[in-house]
């Protein structure tokens, strides 16, 4: 049976988000429907937002949703009603990839996830006025009071644990935690650099601080951020308005480099600078995501000292084992994530993208 509720939809590229009733599908045999508790506001509903990739609107978004299973379809496994869970992105479970416990390289990634606004069978999962509207992002859609969930993107957390606290796992933070522990593996001594300090950035940092790494350098323009960096775990800090990441980078390691760098920006000139900052055999994360086109100029023989440069989406996690062990890294208070959260009633939606998008919140979180 359809069931109505209130979303957030976005009704072309640039328009602001706007609460609407929208009528959810009937669920099929492998999706649930989710009260959504809470949802991490994200860079990547921005830029789909502003018309920056081909999803099709109007639409609903969100893609780090954090509820309470209502139903669940015959066919899906693992969760019941009443399990809590944070939602994450979904893939195909049957590829090379998928199969191989790397989901987030699943062969069907784009359009199940990020472009296509259905689910795979070519089917829609919303509707207002009996009209069509761009859903299934990310499996979930969760930037409405409910959501049809597919049961790839359900992950089963601890109910001890607020949903508000832990939202944000199911992309920037697993991003950021993944790009260190799934990636780098710091050695024991290493240096590892982190390129802004967003939330990516920052989950990265705390990641770091959980390894044998024995030097963490945060890189931002902003002087709060640095310091929260600071918190958090890093050894130094580095203000690039005032010097270079390769300056600064190569007087904190006494001109060895790097081992390993993750760059959160998305600007194409700080990952140039990331590469060179680069001890040799060390390795960069490029996580941040500019328009799509985008090239760098690298120097090929800068690279023959076995430097690699590394492509990562979502932390490359196996989410179904990965953001439990997030829980509860957070319950113990090892990943103080709180300390980058700021919460807003789901109403306040536009605030909370205006005050992400001028930097007064690190990590917004919409409340239901």
């Amino acid at each position: 049976m359809s069931i109505t509720t209130r979303a957030a939809v976005v009704e072309s590229g640039g328009a602001p988000f706007t609460l609407s009733d929208v009528v959810l599908d009937d669920p099929a045999p492998h999706e649930a429907v989710v009260r959504l508790v809470a949802a991490g506001l994200c860079h990547t509903d921005l830029g789909v937002a502003s018309g920056g990739l081909p999803f099709p609107l109007p639409g609903v978004l969100g893609h780090e949703g954090a509820g309470v299973v209502e139903s669940v379809g015959p066919a899906v496994t693992g969760v019941a009603p009443g399990d809590h869970v944070v939602l994450s992105f979904t893939s195909c479970g049957d590829c090379r990839n998928c199969r191989g416990g790397h989901p987030a390289y699943c062969a069907t990634w784009l359009p199940l996830n990020l472009i296509g606004g259905r689910r795979a069978d070519g089917t829609g999962t919303l509707s207002r006025d009996g009209e069509p509207l761009g859903g299934h992002f990310f499996g979930q859609s969760s930037f409405a009071e409910r959501a049809l969930v597919d049961q790839r993107s359900l992950v089963k957390v601890d109910p001890g644990v607020p949903l508000a606290s832990i939202a944000p796992l199911g992309c920037g933070v697993q991003t950021g935690v993944g790009a260190v522990w799934n990636v780098l593996k710091p050695a024991t001594g290493s240096t590892v650099v982190v390129l802004g300090a967003g939330a990516v950035g920052l989950s990265a940092v705390m990641a770091a601080a959980l390894t044998p790494a024995t030097t963490i350098i945060a890189v931002d323009r902003v002087a709060e951020r640095l310091q929260l960096a600071k918190e958090l775990g890093a050894t130094h800090t580095v203000d690039a308005s005032t010097v270079t990441p390769v300056e600064a980078v190569a007087e904190i390691t006494g001109g060895q480099g790097a081992d390993g760098v993750v760059e959160t920006t998305g600007n194409t000139a700080v990952l140039r600078q990331g590469v060179d900052a680069l001890a040799a055999r060390g390795t960069l994360v490029v996580v941040g995501a500019p328009p799509f086109g985008s090239e760098v100029a690298l120097d090929v023989n800068g690279l023959l000292g076995g430097k690699r440069v590394v492509g990562l989406t979502l932390g490359d996690s196996e989410t179904q084992a990965f953001i439990p062990a997030l829980v509860e890294l957070v319950k113990e208070g090892r990943l103080p994530l709180d300390r980058l959260i700021g919460t807003y009633p789901f109403a306040d939606i536009d605030r909370a993208v205006r005050d992400m998008t001028e930097g007064r919140t690190i990590k917004p979180v919409l409340l239901f």
